[in-house]
């Protein structure tokens, strides 16, 4: 507080002197040194508090693209690797799903036998597969694909609709999935219409599991929902 009040009167001090004739006033070489050094103290605050000015590349949102492990066109790609979860029985732990990265910085083997994070498969087969979705994803694993839009401040996943409102950039768009109902909650996310697999692999290992979301009227107002049909969504930014 003392620093600061004085700094406050010396700048009070400078700009009296300077918004008068400095004719009217005996200046010892003390006081000029002084004038010139807060001249110079508000010279290099002023620059210092110039908001500093970013180019569109320095402003992005990021999102994830799940099913995928490419980015759409003219989207940078900040890394891909496989959807993981905690395990769909698991009573405790994680409840969201996560985009491993195919390249981690492993940690030291530890005792504790809280094993929480799991790979995540495809829970889709030619019985529950949305229209247009690949039918032979059952168990195989889910890629996923972390992606930056430069110059855009928002985005936004739409359940229940294809295309984006009006203003706002088309990413991509699928259908909306989750884990079945019987199991652990977790969150909902928006599967690529046109999904792959992670490999060639496939085996029952279960994990964090992707389920097509049906809707459901009665709370849900039919219309303008319609009962027991897939659930469309898209990404969208801004």
């Amino acid at each position: 507080m003392l620093i600061f009040s004085f700094a406050t009167t010396i700048v009070a001090f400078v700009v009296s002197v300077f918004g008068n004739d400095c004719k009217e006033y005996s200046l010892t070489p003390s006081d000029q040194s002084l004038i010139d050094m807060m001249k110079h103290y508000l010279h290099t605050s002023r620059k210092a508090d110039t908001p500093v000015a970013h180019s569109q590349q320095d402003i992005g949102v990021t999102y994830v693209r799940w099913g995928k492990k490419v980015c759409p066109e003219g989207v940078d790609i900040v890394y891909a690797g496989q959807a993981g979860g905690n395990f769909y029985t698991n009573k405790g732990g994680g409840s969201n799903y996560l985009c491993l990265s195919s390249d981690p910085e492993n940690g030291r083997v530890t005792s504790n036998d809280n094993d929480g994070l799991y790979g995540a498969e495809y829970d889709v087969s030619s019985g529950n597969a949305p229209a247009g979705f690949r039918s032979n994803m059952y168990q195989k694993e889910v890629p996923c694909a972390v992606c930056r839009r430069t110059g855009k401040f928002s985005v936004l996943m739409i359940p229940g609709r294809k295309t984006c409102y009006k203003g706002w950039k088309y990413e991509y768009n699928g259908f909306l999935m989750s884990q079945h109902k019987i199991y652990n909650q977790i969150d909902f996310a928006c599967m690529d219409g046109d999904a792959e697999p992670l490999d060639n692999q496939s085996a029952n290992n279960n994990g964090a599991l992707f389920y097509p979301v049906r809707a459901k009227c009665g709370s849900l107002r039919c219309p303008p929902y319609k009962d027991k049909t897939e659930v469309h969504c898209t990404v969208c930014s801004k």
